[in-house]
């Protein structure tokens, strides 16, 4: 008797499957990436998400070493309110671009800030690593760390905590990923609302791994995003979340049929994408990362803004390659 695992099935039928949103070089561009976003929201099951009262609450304000720190919270839909910290150089000319700081899976938003918490964080956050609103803020950027729905001081303590929130969110017609993404979309009107020193039309995202995940998602579907650096987190599905085991937060109901990653990098174009991999990435392999740049290299040629898509490749493993990344992005913006 010959015995298959089931897995091996369906990820043979990943492998085979040509997207149906996948461009055909036919349809006008833009209303392919109209559709493109429209079933990508319908897929995250962001149309059973509603917008209320921010709420937002400044918790207090700082000024350290030339750089100012407001810690403040905003309802994103009822009753859930998401925690931040703004930093921005006390000194800077106003107004002053934004860089949106997603971690990935790790122990909170406060890698992003720098601030070791944990056992073990002082080794992962760098410097130059994790520490994402330090190296914003070096550069002129504010920089807003938001803690990610079942990370850090949202119900991820000490470690994330996706599993089940996933799994009860699908079973609600929602997704994790797609209530991070909604997350993001609130925030900006946060930002809109409250500071006004911020410039609205320099909202930029970055984030490595969960983080990187979140940043793509969200780039797609929330235009005022202007740029976006997406790290260790584009492969495609076959190579990557569909080949070994991956946080369920990472996956979406049906979004084989509909897309590859290369897809969504294009539906952001012409917006700049710099997307950043290690060479040595064990769970986004390279090779899956450069099938995905080099789709969206062609759909940015369609939109004529080929130039406006690069690929950041580090020497190493899971993890943001500042140093060879930041000098790519400054001349992309």
């Amino acid at each position: 008797m010959k015995i298959v695992h089931p897995l091996l099935i369906e990820q043979q039928k990943a492998a085979a499957m040509q997207p149906k949103l996948r461009y055909d070089g036919k349809t006008d561009f833009t209303e392919w990436q109209k559709q493109g976003k429209e079933k990508l929201a319908e897929l995250l099951g962001m149309h059973n998400m509603k917008t209320c009262d921010l709420l937002f609450d400044k918790e207090y304000e700082t000024e350290e070493n030339g750089v100012k720190e407001i810690r403040f919270t905003f309802q994103s839909e009822e009753g859930y309110f998401v925690p931040c910290h703004l930093v921005y150089p006390a000194d800077a000319k106003e107004p002053l671009p934004l860089m949106v700081c997603l971690q990935g899976h790790s122990t909170g938003m406060h890698n992003s800030l720098g601030r070791p918490k944990y056992e073990g964080d002082a080794d992962s956050i760098g410097p130059n690593v994790r520490d994402f609103c330090v190296q914003a803020v070096k550069r002129g950027f504010a920089a807003i760390a938001m803690e990610q729905r079942c990370f850090g001081e949202c119900g991820g303590t000490p470690r994330p905590d996706c599993y089940a929130t996933a799994m009860v969110s699908i079973c609600n017609g929602r997704t994790l990923i797609g209530e991070r993404v909604w997350d993001v979309s609130r925030l900006l009107d946060t930002v809109e609302a409250q500071f006004p020193f911020i410039d609205k039309n320099r909202f930029y995202c970055m984030g490595n791994s969960g983080g990187g995940t979140a940043t793509i998602y969200s780039t797609v579907l929330e235009d005022r995003i202007k740029a976006a650096i997406p790290s260790c987190a584009i492969c495609t599905y076959s190579a990557s979340i569909l080949a070994m085991y991956h946080c369920s937060c990472n996956y979406i109901p049906q979004i084989t049929q509909w897309f590859d990653m290369g897809d969504l990098c294009g539906l952001c174009a012409p917006r700049p994408l710099l997307v950043v991999n290690g060479s040595e990435d064990s769970i986004f392999p390279i090779d899956g990362a450069k099938e995905c740049v080099a789709l969206a290299k062609e759909l940015y040629k369609t939109a004529g803004a080929e130039q406006n898509v690069q690929h950041c490749i580090g020497n190493g493993g899971h993890r943001y390659y500042a140093d060879e990344a930041w000098p790519v992005f400054m001349d992309m913006i």
